[in-house]
């Protein structure tokens, strides 16, 4: 490909000075101004690439040359890509609108099945190498900037259960529960009987031995199910709670999720749905659509809110915490660094590469508010016996 459409796409990638050397040795500086300005990042690129991948797709044309070691990027990998969101024109910061959505489709149980097992089966051992010791996979709470990682995700896992108003006895599930040192809280805190489910082997086979390790069978209990199964069995419970899977649904079935927590919620009955949300209803992000989260979907708060109210769900509380998500970010990308051999007796180079691009693109997501996090705090109709106030969270 001519360097001259290089060009075109590299000088809007970013607003920041920065250098690119191509395959034929020439450098090309971009942005440099009226003042020299040490640059913030430096591109290399050892061969062209496939002009019809760049004009189909930049990003992922830029993706997998850098894993491929086509491509490499010297500096901050997350402050370049953050540099490129908050460029209006760049390739990174121009998502596709939702426009067509007759020719959306659901994911089927078979899919969700595959798409989990893709990103959540890779192994307990290499999630254990960078997350912390809950294995929480989500964003984390942090009540003072020097609070450890572990730290920070006990706090969630406190603000989310305590937002719930448990009561001893009281039925929760947990759709998505991962690991399962939430319910493992829950039970112990607040004497609850508590079911999550999963569709990770992975996932299930340590929140099984977790529950048999803390003497809870009979009290806590993890099941290998689809979220569209429970409701057929005629369960009911008095708290729901989703942490981190409402993004796995896909858009169609946003309203299934909706309906099946419906069926699944007593009357007057508390939900927290925790997911990451985009302003406007997208298509989503190449990269991570086939690279780490296939079948995943980012859904915008507005239609959130529209598929809950037509469930006759009533927001209590909603809570953003895009920032600590963003500090989540950066201690899974220091901690993955650290064990970084530990990883290359698993994975690749290109797995590696892959990774790090992932884990530091979510970052910069994060700071330049492309994404935010936010904690629905709903009821299933009316009930007025939750808190007035926000009081309680803070004790």
């Amino acid at each position: 490909m001519e360097k001259s459409i290089y060009k075109k796409i590299l000088k809007n990638i970013s607003s920041d000075p920065f250098t690119v050397t191509f395959w034929d040795g020439t450098t090309e500086q971009f942005n440099e101004g009226t003042a020299p300005t040490a640059p913030l990042f430096r591109l290399t690129f050892h061969k062209p690439l496939n002009k019809s991948e760049v004009l189909s797709s930049a990003m992922n044309a830029f993706a997998e040359a850098y894993m491929d070691g086509t491509l490499i990027i010297e500096g901050n990998l997350e402050k370049i890509i953050e540099s490129a969101f908050n460029n209006k024109e760049s390739f990174l910061n121009r998502s596709k609108l939702l426009t067509n959505l007759s020719k959306l489709k659901g994911n089927s149980a078979k899919k969700s099945k595959a798409d989990i097992s893709y990103h959540y089966d890779l192994g307990n051992e290499f999630y254990r190498l960078w997350l912390d010791e809950t294995m929480s996979y989500s964003c984390a709470y942090f009540k003072t900037p020097g609070d450890t990682l572990y730290e920070a995700q006990l706090n969630k896992i406190h603000h989310t259960l305590k937002k719930l108003s448990l009561q001893p006895g009281q039925k929760l599930l947990d759709i998505g529960c991962g690991w399962g040192y939430l319910i493992i809280e829950a039970a112990k805190l607040y004497q609850v009987q508590a079911l999550g489910i999963t569709l990770s082997e992975e996932q299930y086979k340590k929140a099984k031995q977790r529950i048999e390790e803390e003497g809870l069978t009979g009290q806590v209990d993890v099941q290998l199910v689809d979220y569209r199964e429970l409701s057929k069995k005629e369960l009911s419970f008095d708290r729901v709670v989703s942490v981190g899977m409402l993004e796995h649904v896909g858009r169609v079935n946003i309203p299934v999720f909706m309906d099946e927590v419906d069926k699944l919620l007593t009357e007057g009955g508390a939900a927290l749905l925790h997911c990451i949300t985009g302003l406007v209803e997208t298509e989503g992000n190449d990269f991570l659509m086939k690279y780490i989260f296939p079948g995943g979907y980012i859904p915008s708060i507005r239609e959130l809110v529209d598929h809950m109210s037509r469930h006759n769900f009533r927001i209590n509380d909603l809570e953003n915490l895009r920032l600590h998500y963003h500090r989540t970010l950066q201690l899974w990308v220091h901690n993955f660094e650290a064990n970084l051999e530990s990883v290359r007796e698993q994975f690749d180079e290109r797995f590696i590469r892959m990774w790090r691009l992932y884990l530091n693109a979510c970052a910069a997501n994060f700071t330049a508010g492309i994404t935010n996090l936010h904690q629905f705090v709903i009821t299933k109709g009316v009930n007025n016996t939750l808190p007035l106030t926000r009081d309680y969270l803070y004790k």
